[in-house]
């Protein structure tokens, strides 16, 4: 998956001079662009904001109110797939601490856009080594399938979605399927990282996905589908989950 354009930032700071300046400056970067899409005050609030929107950059103050920006940090760095942290901050005596939690860069105030500019090209590198490593570890992991005739690990990599049936759960590659035992609860949890609910029978591979298409079923009526690489079916989505697959698509 490749790193969207503009990169999507979130303002963390408790000033809001501050805050407007580096909005002010994000305008003007280029290389690579990026976009203030939203603005927080305090820890708790951006973690908030962190807990139900996708952002690939944190710019974060570290003297705040309530918790520190070394605080949130830390509490990022222990997500599935982290946003790049840059510190921006008044005081250098931190920056030690800073790069111990895999920040990105870190700035002094007043920021100028050069410097904002290096900091998003390192923000930006180190989400591609992120992604590149997650995807690293999807093509090494496995799942083993047994039945009465055979035993096989299959590469986690080729499954393209698992689906709940009456009594077992089928797993599709592009060119087999395969009959697995267990629960989608179960696959969820362990390989979440790298599949996506779609609705309640149905895991989706997040790399597969395409698109999302119109259907028309004489019973349930009007709804939506998602297109995966790989095979012709399409998977019904859920309302519930609709939502998730939007921005799933969205960040691809």
């Amino acid at each position: 998956m490749s790193i969207p354009s503009p990169l999507q930032v979130l303002v963390v700071d408790d000033e809001a001079l501050a805050r407007s300046r580096l909005v002010t400056l994000l305008g003007d970067c280029r290389n690579p662009f990026a976009q203030a899409s939203a603005q927080a005050t305090q820890a708790v609030q951006a973690m908030e904001l962190l807990q139900h929107r996708h952002f690939d950059v944190v710019l974060l103050d570290i003297h705040m109110p309530g918790s520190d920006g070394l605080a949130l940090a830390q509490v990022l760095a222990g997500m599935a797939a982290p946003p790049a942290v840059v510190f921006v901050t008044a005081h250098a005596e931190h920056a030690v601490q800073a790069f111990e939690l895999d920040a990105a860069d870190y700035l002094t105030k007043p920021v100028r856009l050069e410097r904002l500019q290096a900091a998003l090209q390192k923000a930006w590198r180190l989400l591609l080594t992120r992604t590149t490593v997650r995807a690293d570890v999807a093509q090494a992991e496995t799942i083993l399938i047994r039945d009465s005739n055979r035993t096989e690990r299959l590469p986690l990599a080729e499954v393209l979605y698992f689906k709940a049936e009456l009594k077992y759960i089928t797993v599709r590659t592009a060119t087999r399927s395969f009959i697995l035992d267990g629960s989608l609860g179960e696959l969820e949890e362990k390989y979440g990282e790298h599949f996506l609910r779609i609705h309640r029978n149905a895991l989706v591979s997040r790399q597969a996905a395409r698109a999302l298409q119109k259907y028309q079923d004489p019973q349930e009526g009007e709804g939506w589908a998602l297109r995966l690489d790989g095979v012709s079916e399409q998977l019904l989505v859920s309302r519930r989950h609709m939502a998730a697959v939007r921005e799933m698509l969205a960040r691809q």
